[in-house]
């Protein structure tokens, strides 16, 4: 049987503009820092006007949060996905906890400088980091849910649970504190963590919060 042989596309699609721009903007940030990157700067390396980056981001600002955003995306898919799957209630809270702690460290390890734009957007309050804590706290409260009324635990107080569940974690998936531990071995901080959890739990199991 002849094999078919794949013929390398010679002139391959280029980036969405916006992506494009998203990409330059980041590395300005990681070489220079973000005091010292400018729309002028990136609409030159990309080819174009300052006036046709506004066209997709209106600021600066806006520009630099879309980069904390695009990154930010697939980590909340993969929470909507631990929410959506058949396990069990608290075994669902404690991977999606895990879940948001190693995308931050792993982010802070690999790159620090766009990490840094989120922590900051974190510590102001900015549109970007309310929506990401918005769409985190939406699937735990979703899994909260679930659990009302499972088989072996007593009635729990959804809202109540997550503001234990947020109050104690506060450490590990905080982005301000992920940085602080930097210089923590993870393998300790997860221990760590897999022991404050399963202290969670059984408070949240027994309805006594």
């Amino acid at each position: 049987m002849k094999k078919l042989l794949r013929l390398r596309d010679p002139h391959p699609a280029e980036p969405p503009a916006d992506v494009h721009i998203l990409d330059i903007a980041a590395d300005h940030i990681r070489r220079h820092g973000v005091e010292r990157t400018t729309i002028l700067r990136i609409a030159a390396e990309a080819g174009m006007s300052h006036a046709n980056i506004y066209r997709y981001y209106p600021s600066k600002t806006a520009l630099i949060e879309e980069i904390s955003a695009n990154w930010l995306k697939p980590l909340e898919a993969g929470l909507h996905v631990i929410a959506d799957a058949p396990d069990p209630a608290f075994d669902k809270l404690e991977r999606l906890i895990f879940a948001l702690h190693r995308a931050y460290r792993d982010k802070i390890e690999t790159d620090p400088a766009v990490f840094s734009l989120f922590a900051s957007a974190s510590v102001q309050g900015a549109a970007v980091a309310r929506r990401h804590y918005g769409r985190r706290d939406a699937e735990m409260r979703r899994i909260l849910d679930e659990a009302i009324g499972a088989q072996g635990f007593d009635p729990i107080d959804p809202k109540r649970a997550l503001a234990l569940i947020l109050d104690s974690t506060y450490r590990f998936i905080d982005p301000s504190t992920v940085k602080a531990d930097f210089e923590i071995h993870r393998t300790l901080l997860e221990q760590r963590m897999a022991r404050l959890t399963k202290a969670i739990f059984r408070a949240i199991s027994s309805g006594r919060l």
